[in-house]
């Protein structure tokens, strides 16, 4: 059967995911497979010690049965991890900025939607879904079961589209939907405005925009924790990898930190 992939309307976007699993819980040895899967970009799984998939993915609560929206995927690394383990009885959707706002946007949509029509066995029931940075919808109201996202709070920030798109977050997912955010972790107490350009931001800052649109904070995790990193750099947060923005000077010191510190935040809509 031959496998097309389009962008989702917001009415495709609706049609029920039918889990036939009686218990939705991923095992270790599932994570382990998806994790080992040669699928997998070696470049991508070879960051597995600084991103820690497994540990971050069961932080978030991920389930087998869940219908999940990852904003703004860029290469598709987590979509590496995630499409296949929700292929069977949850649904993957990739939200990615619409082609027409950046060259960087086309590309990138381009290379995922390649992605996924090569692989049809774990990506088959993927899907793609187009949205306005500066007015963005994700799908209708309350059709999602969990939006997560990794290292992009920055970017909106620096754009000023971050309030917007929390809003956005919390009119897609359902009552006691799941919204979680890895970011880039700035020193307690740093300035908004003076941090903007660095990609870090601090966890007090995105807590607020996630409250502000109504969250509740559920926890907070320290697996992405990297104590070596001082935050201070000449290129901010790219000085370290797998940036490198300053090419081969000071590589090995770079190299020896590894790359950021970053907050790992769970939030949930409130049920009433």
């Amino acid at each position: 059967m031959k496998t097309t992939l389009a962008i989702l309307t917001l009415t495709a976007l609706l049609l029920p995911v039918v889990s036939q699993a009686a218990d939705a819980q991923i095992s270790a040895r599932q994570y382990s497979s998806v994790l080992a899967g040669s699928w997998r970009d070696p470049a991508n799984s070879a960051r597995d010690g600084y991103r820690h998939p497994q540990q971050t993915l069961e932080f978030f609560g991920l389930r087998a049965n869940q219908r999940v929206i990852e904003i703004t995927p860029g290469g598709g690394w987590y979509s590496e991890v995630l499409a296949p383990l929700l292929k069977d009885h949850g649904q993957y959707i990739a939200a990615v900025q619409a082609a027409s706002s950046s060259a960087y946007a086309r590309i990138s949509e381009e290379n995922l939607k390649k992605k996924f029509t090569a692989d049809p066995a774990r990506y088959g029931k993927a899907a793609v879904v187009e949205f306005d940075p500066k007015a963005p919808v994700f799908g209708k109201p309350a059709s999602a079961d969990a939006v997560l996202t990794f290292r992009n709070v920055h970017n909106w920030v620096a754009a000023d589209t971050a309030a917007a798109t929390f809003s956005a977050f919390y009119n897609v997912l359902k009552p006691g939907g799941v919204l979680g955010v890895e970011d880039h972790r700035a020193k307690d107490g740093a300035d908004l405005e003076a941090i903007k350009n660095s990609g870090y931001l601090t966890t007090a800052q995105v807590v607020k925009l996630a409250t502000d649109a109504g969250f509740q904070l559920a926890g907070q995790s320290e697996v992405n924790a990297n104590p070596k990193d001082t935050k201070d750099y000449p290129d901010g947060v790219w000085t370290l990898p797998p940036t490198l923005k300053l090419g081969e000077q000071d590589k090995a010191r770079y190299l020896a930190i590894g790359e950021s510190d970053r907050m790992t935040l769970r939030f949930v809509k409130p049920t009433k």
